[in-house]
């Protein structure tokens, strides 16, 4: 073994290693302790940031309250997609936030890498239309009338500012090694999914103007999706995520199907390399991996949230436990809604 290859060796495991952990960056949402990002200084003590990070932090301290923002809507949205599997996206207080499951290249990796692009180019997006932003407002490049004969008005939401920011900022790491390596190609294929599935939702708010609520002139503009609606779509892709491996086509890297027999993946769809653990048991090893002990399951359905495939075969216990709910509710004229409070038991079954 040649001192060469060794040092090859050390370098593309460094490249790897760097790759896995370019989520860290999500830790910004555990930064409660932190007020408003509003200065360079608070910059270089934000934990989870690369040095190019931090430099753009510096460049755009006002954009990084969206970014904090865009890290809380991703793990919230993880964890809703993901509530009834047995991966939940349960966060640490380390980082990377979700563990090593995201430093594997597999379908939750690819899933968490999208959610997380998506959620910075909305939020920054979603700051730039409330004028929160002095480096951008809404987009005036959708004014005149259309082909449909309405009348570009009101404020476009700028999504071509908010995917060109979560692009240089999410991007960094990856963008910043030259030759890339297979993980690296799968997380820029994925974070670019994940911006498209904001794109390709976009869709067209109306105004209808004229005498007693007639549309003789209707004034229309262009507005993000709600981010559940971006969520869904990526959860979508993540069912039908394809495996790929890395070829050399030329002198080009890509991915392309491990199997020769599926048809190709377009730029919407996620990609992973690796396949998945079965998240049955709790590895301390591996910090993320919890296991599905203690999971909540329901007994009836044969769903991933079935007790059969939540517990993986090991059975589920079941006990009565009372629940508050509201009940009888009335609305009070004017403005309130009063209700009482019903208690009940009900079944809940969790796995062993």
């Amino acid at each position: 073994m040649t001192a060469e290859y060794v040092l090859r060796s050390l370098l593309m495991l460094f490249l790897a290693l760097l790759s896995a952990n370019a989520s860290n960056w999500l830790y910004l949402a555990k930064l409660s302790s932190v007020g408003s990002i509003s200065d360079e200084e608070t910059c270089e003590r934000l934990r989870g940031l690369i040095h190019k990070q931090v430099q753009i932090c510096k460049r755009s301290v006002e954009v990084m309250d969206a970014v904090r923002h865009g890290a809380q809507l991703a793990i919230d949205e993880c964890q809703f997609q993901f509530r009834n599997r047995r991966w939940n996206c349960s966060t640490l207080e380390t980082m990377p936030v979700f563990g090593k499951i995201v430093t594997q290249g597999t379908r939750e990796a690819a899933f968490v890498y999208a959610i997380s692009a998506a959620s910075v180019a909305f939020a920054v997006t979603r700051a730039c239309s409330s004028g929160e932003l002095e480096k951008c407002g809404c987009d005036h490049n959708v004014h005149g009338v259309s082909p449909e004969g309405f009348q570009w008005s009101g404020c476009s939401d700028n999504i071509a500012y908010g995917v060109a920011f979560s692009q240089s900022f999410v991007d960094v790491r990856e963008r910043s090694k030259g030759q890339s390596p297979s993980r690296a190609l799968m997380n820029l294929h994925n974070n670019e999914a994940g911006r498209k599935a904001i794109l390709s939702h976009m869709r067209v708010e109306c105004k209808c103007h004229g005498v007693s609520g007639s549309c003789e002139v209707k004034t229309c503009w262009k507005a993000i999706p709600p981010f559940r609606k971006v969520g869904n779509a990526i959860k979508e892709k993540f069912d039908g995520a394809t495996e790929v491996e890395q070829r050399k086509v030329g002198t080009t890297k890509v991915l392309v199907p491990r199997n020769s027999q599926f048809k190709p993946h377009t730029d919407e769809d996620l990609v992973y390399l690796d396949p998945s653990p079965d998240f049955c048991d709790h590895d301390p090893r591996t910090p993320g991996m919890l296991g599905t002990a203690g999971r909540q399951c329901n007994r009836t359905s044969k769903a991933i949230d079935g007790c059969e495939l939540m517990c993986c075969g090991r059975g589920f216990q079941t006990e009565e436990v009372e629940v508050v709910d509201r009940c009888s509710c009335k609305f009070h004229w004017c403005c309130y809604v009063k209700c009482k409070q019903c208690r009940k038991m009900v079944e809940m079954h969790t796995c062993r």
